[in-house]
Formats: C-alpha cells, sequence, structure tokens
C-alpha cells in the first residue's frame, strides 16, 4: 500500500507541471513581453521589439497643443537617422510648419521644408535611399522624396529614389502602398493625438508649426506652448494739415508697383 501511495503521489507532481516538461531539459519558456512605448490601434501590425535609447529618440514640440516622441531606426536606415539627428541639432526644423497635410488617399502629415510650399530641402546633400520591409502603418515617418513620371528612364527614376533631404511625413493611417518606395525612418512611440491634430491643407491656410526639435539624449527642456501672436502696435491717429484738394480736382491714383518676375 505504501509503494502505491507513492506512486500516486509521484504522478501527481509529473501532471502538475505540463509548463516545464514542454520547455525542454526541465526550462521553462521566456515570455517576451510587449514593447509598450509603440503607438498602436486597430489597424497598425505588431510592433518590432526596439529598446528605448534616448539617443535615438526624436522630439518634435507642436503648436497643435502637445509633444510628439519618435523613435528613429538607425538599424534600418542610418543615413537617413542620422540627418534627421544632425538637422536637429542645427535647430534646422525650429520654426517650419507641415505644408502638407491630407486625408484619404494619402494619409500623411508632411514637414521639414524651410520653404513651405514642398519644394525646399536644406543645404546638405540628398540622401540615398534606404528601402526597407517596414510598413507604412499609423505612426510611420519616412523621408519624402521626389516622385518620376510614369515614363521616366531607370536613371530618373533612380535619382529620384536617392533625393531625400529634410522633409519628412507621418503616417495618419495605414499606406502599405507606400511600402518599399520610401525610406521609413522611425515610428511615434506617444503624442498621436498631437499628429491627429496637425491643421489640414495642402498648404493649411493656419500651418501646425514645429515650435522646437529635440534629440531626447539633449535632455530637451519641458513643452512650451507657442507664445501668441503680439498684437499690432497701434498709435494716436493722425490729421492730416495743409491745403485741401479741390472736389472738382480729381485725386490722382497711386501708381501699381511693376510684378516682380518669379
Amino acid at each position: 500500500m505504501r509503494f502505491l501511495a507513492t506512486m500516486a503521489a509521484m504522478a501527481a507532481t509529473l501532471f502538475a507541471m505540463p509548463a516545464l516538461a514542454q520547455g525542454g531539459g526541465g526550462k521553462p519558456k521566456p515570455v517576451i513581453e510587449p514593447f509598450k512605448g509603440v503607438a498602436s490601434d486597430a489597424n497598425t501590425r505588431p510592433a518590432v521589439l526596439v529598446p528605448a535609447d534616448p539617443e535615438n529618440s526624436w522630439v518634435l514640440d507642436l503648436s497643435t497643443g502637445g509633444r510628439v516622441l519618435i523613435r528613429l531606426r538607425p538599424d534600418v536606415a542610418p543615413k537617413m537617422v542620422e540627418r534627421i539627428k544632425t538637422l536637429t541639432r542645427k535647430h534646422f526644423y525650429d520654426g517650419l510648419t507641415f505644408h502638407r497635410v491630407v486625408d484619404d488617399p494619402y494619409n500623411i502629415a508632411q514637414g521639414g521644408d524651410p520653404k513651405g510650399d514642398g519644394t525646399g530641402d536644406s543645404d546638405m546633400p540628398n540622401v540615398p535611399a534606404e528601402f526597407s520591409s517596414l510598413p507604412h502603418v499609423r505612426g510611420t515617418v519616412s523621408a519624402a522624396r521626389r516622385g518620376a513620371a510614369d515614363n521616366a528612364t531607370p536613371e530618373q527614376k533612380t535619382e529620384a529614389e536617392n533625393s531625400a533631404n529634410s522633409q519628412f511625413f507621418i503616417m495618419m493611417q495605414p499606406k502599405l502602398a507606400f511600402d518599399h518606395d520610401y525610406t521609413v525612418f522611425g515610428r511615434v512611440t506617444s503624442g498621436m493625438e498631437w499628429v491627429d491634430k496637425i491643421q489640414r491643407g495642402e498648404p493649411p491656410q493656419h500651418p501646425t508649426v514645429i515650435i522646437h526639435a529635440y534629440i531626447e539624449s539633449d535632455n530637451p527642456p519641458a513643452y512650451q506652448p507657442l507664445a501668441p501672436a503680439a498684437p499690432a502696435a497701434t498709435g494716436p491717429t493722425l490729421i492730416p494739415v495743409g491745403p485741401s484738394v479741390p472736389a472738382s480736382k480729381p485725386v490722382p491714383a497711386a501708381k501699381k508697383p511693376a510684378p516682380k518676375k518669379k
């Protein structure tokens, strides 16, 4: 009887430890927790696990009311990430606007143009394409570049692909048709609600401004909203003096300035 009781106890112990038995070698399987810093919703794919790295975290303070944190990806786009960090530390992005913000069919907020009309770049050389398999889901940040005509030669298409410089766009909704055609260099990890509030338009009537851009390792100050514009200065009303113009004599019209060449 004692032998039967001992065997029953051993059997109960084995059946009570299925996780260890399945792990192989008596070791439990490791538990992988999801990365908590990645913006996600029902329209996004599962995010790749990327550890937090202040040296590769881009901070954008927007006039729409808050701070956006973007996790840069030097592992897939080292040249573009280095360009973003260089321009940011030169304060290039401070004061620039989002000049092209459109919903369907593109769902992008595009900025980084010093001219504010989509035709400008920094004074640095263009950055070659670094296309990858990272998808253009909500929160993806990619480098903008020139397009090529449908009948463009292979050389013209290659030149367009390698024309990224300072402009970038943030995906507000997924657009997987952009995959493999633009350099993905980051992903919004917090503050997507402020991206959603960026003023729409091409260009917007009252464009959203990048108040300041920082690299997180540079210890940026707390978010400060954009100071309201000072009211126009007013002075005392000037009363004209001197001889009046007779009513019968017409007042000559002011000469119009000659149009300037663009």
